[in-house]
């Protein structure tokens, strides 16, 4: 079993991998709205 540590770390590179694809998905979408909208 992994040490105590070696978790904590694994949990934060997971949760911060998590919020920059989130972020990735909202600007995507903004993109394409603003696209839709006629700004470029």
């Amino acid at each position: 079993m992994a040490p105590q540590w070696l978790r904590r770390l694994g949990w934060l590179v997971v949760l911060w991998c998590g919020g920059v694809a989130a972020l990735a998905v909202v600007a995507g979408l903004l993109r394409v709205l603003m696209h839709a909208a006629g700004m470029r």
